[in-house]
Order: C-alpha cells, then structure tokens, then sequence
C-alpha cells in the first residue's frame, strides 16, 4: 500500500479510499473522522485516478476474501439482533 501510495503521490488512507471508489459504482466507502483536516483529506481521495498497474497490485496485495470472518469476537456477537 504504502508504494502505491507513494507512486501515486497520496497517503495510504486516501489510496485505500481512491481503490474503493474505483470498484464500481455499487460501492460506497464511508470512512469516520474527528478532524476537519482527515475530511479534507478523504474527499481528496475522490480526485485520485488510479492507473491500471496500481489497481492490478492493489488488487493483488488485497484478494476479494482476504478480509473475511466475524466483525465481532463471539460473546459480542452473541449479543446482535441478526
């Protein structure tokens, strides 16, 4: 992520926002924020166009998949209405 980003010119979060908004239109990304100055920063992401080499090695570094399983431990979850 972080060479990417680099390559790119941006910081890691703004690449991780910049490569949700380039998997369609379907997905929405709704990144959380204390400070005016991560806003700005996010909706900077929205500007960046991502080439298809960085995408490929995006896509690479973070298969569909990898990130799956359970938000919550099990005594959490447990305790949702699902």
């Amino acid at each position: 992520m972080r060479e990417v980003a680099d390559d790119v010119g941006c910081s890691p979060v703004q690449l991780a926002l910049a490569w949700l908004l380039h998997q369609g239109d379907d997905v929405v990304p709704i990144p959380g924020t204390k400070r005016r100055q991560y806003l700005e920063e996010n909706a900077a992401a929205a500007d960046l166009r991502l080439g298809a080499d960085q995408l490929a090695a995006l896509d690479e570094a973070m298969p569909i998949g990898a990130a799956a399983g359970d938000r919550y431990p099990a005594e959490s979850m447990r305790t949702l209405e699902l």
